[in-house]
């Protein structure tokens, strides 16, 4: 039998801008015990930190949060901040603070939690796990749910590739997020409007590292640019892709295959495309009507020109070639 407990107390003081965090924790968290996990939200964090912005909109502040805009719809804003946390708004957040404030993140979460982490262990002796957290949607889910955006002296995954499950299946790319589940376990200890940023998750020690070992942190949840299959929103992935500026282009990820971009090539406008065939590690392209759609596919494939348009028309052949080997 396994056993997980979570216990998010009350008492609390309103945290300020250059707080000791962890000397304010430490008399509500006690008795903390090697092996906890302390949970606590980024906005906390971020009040201790001095994050907190009086008298500005999240309209204002999101410009300076933000890598690029990942997609819009009316007025909402779906960002990859400078983290690499793609969020609604950068994470800006305008709740439980003063009427007139706004809270940004934290500049480093995974920082964060190993100054806290190194703290808590200095002011009550307990080698501890960290995790920072924030709310965040979820890609085709309704509602939110708590992420961890820092972590320090945990694993944040578990790989359970290459072992076998109860009936001899071998499991492939099984890693849960043990961070994230973490997280979501203790906002529900927490609640959003009981003044509880703070939990405890007790019976995951097999998660956390010894003293001195902080881990990869967060960060490590963090897919990189490329990597995930949607980079952009379904609008802007086509207006980036018809702009086709080369700083996107790491964004649409690594070269398809010839045969994939074969496929689309035929798939999007027919004959009007030409005929698309390849040859060595390229595709060429004779007779397009539409050059400028093939152009915006390769694009949109990690392709890019590796030839010119000649004969009579202008538009007689197109080679192609993958934007890196």
């Amino acid at each position: 039998m396994s056993t997980i407990s979570v216990t998010a107390p009350d008492g609390l003081p309103e945290v300020r801008a250059g707080d000791d965090l962890a000397a304010l924790l430490a008399p509500v968290l006690a008795p903390l015990a090697d092996g906890d996990v302390v949970v606590v939200t980024s906005k906390v964090v971020s009040k201790a930190e001095g994050r907190v912005v009086v008298g500005a909109t999240r309209e204002e502040a999101l410009a300076g949060e933000t890598d690029r805009v990942v997609a819009r719809k009316g007025p909402t804003q779906i960002v990859r901040t400078h983290h690499g946390l793609v969020m609604a708004a950068a994470g800006i957040d305008a709740s439980n603070v003063e009427l007139g404030s706004i809270v940004l993140l934290p500049v480093d979460p995974d920082s964060s939690a190993r100054a806290l982490r190194a703290r808590l262990l200095e002011l009550t002796g307990a080698n501890v796990g960290v995790v920072v957290t924030d709310t965040a949607g979820r890609a085709w889910r309704e509602g939110q749910t708590d992420i961890a955006i820092g972590a320090a002296g945990l694993l944040v995954t578990e790989d359970f590739a290459g072992r076998v499950d109860g009936h001899g299946n071998e499991l492939a790319v099984t890693a849960p997020a043990v961070a994230d589940e973490i997280a979501g376990m203790a906002e529900l200890a927490q609640g959003k409007l009981r003044g509880r940023p703070v939990a405890v998750v007790r019976g995951r020690a097999d998660l956390v590292l010894p003293s001195g070992e902080d881990g990869s942190g967060a960060v490590a949840l963090v897919r990189a640019e490329g990597a995930d299959l949607f980079g952009f929103g379904a609008r802007e992935a086509v207006v980036r892709a018809v702009a086709g500026d080369p700083a996107d282009q790491a964004v649409f990820g690594t070269p398809a295959s010839t045969e994939e971009l074969l496929r689309a090539l035929g798939a999007a406008v027919g004959t009007s495309t030409g005929t698309a065939t390849a040859y060595g590690s390229g595709v060429e392209v004779r007779g397009s009507q539409e050059p400028a759609l093939v152009v915006v596919l390769a694009f949109a494939h990690g392709w890019v020109v590796d030839g010119t348009f000649d004969g009579p028309t202008g538009r007689d052949r197109l080679r192609l070639r993958p934007s890196t080997p």
